[in-house]
């Protein structure tokens, strides 16, 4: 996992509950989860949020150094925390099989698209 430490045991789970769930499902779950794992007053997760919340997730087994490394690497705009496009980012970039999955899909679309510009 892309910013976590060798010793995290990752299971990607995200292909197998886009496959179950469909790509609006799945968003629909990672909003969810975003919500489970959010601090409610300022609605993003922050480092203490996350550390408090994550194991509601499963994620109980994250040490400290984890949890710093995906709040930095997920956050995009630099405030120090995420907000739910930042999470829904961070969860599919740390989905490999999803990433090629989104770039074929993207290709696709692309080459339709010529197709039918010509």
């Amino acid at each position: 996992m892309a910013g976590v430490s060798k010793g995290a045991v990752f299971e990607d789970l995200l292909p197998v509950m886009a496959d179950k769930l469909g790509g609006e499902g799945l968003i629909r779950e990672l909003c969810n989860g975003f919500q489970l794992l959010m601090d409610k007053d300022k609605e993003v997760i922050t480092l203490e949020s996350l550390r408090k919340n994550s194991r509601l997730l499963g994620l109980q087994d994250l040490k400290e150094d984890e949890l710093v490394s995906m709040v930095k690497e997920g956050d995009l705009d630099g405030d120090g925390a995420l907000n739910q496009m930042e999470f829904c980012v961070l969860m599919f970039r740390l989905s490999p099989e999803l990433m090629e999955e989104s770039q074929f899909w993207l290709e696709e679309a692309l080459e339709q698209e010529l197709k039918n510009a010509c």
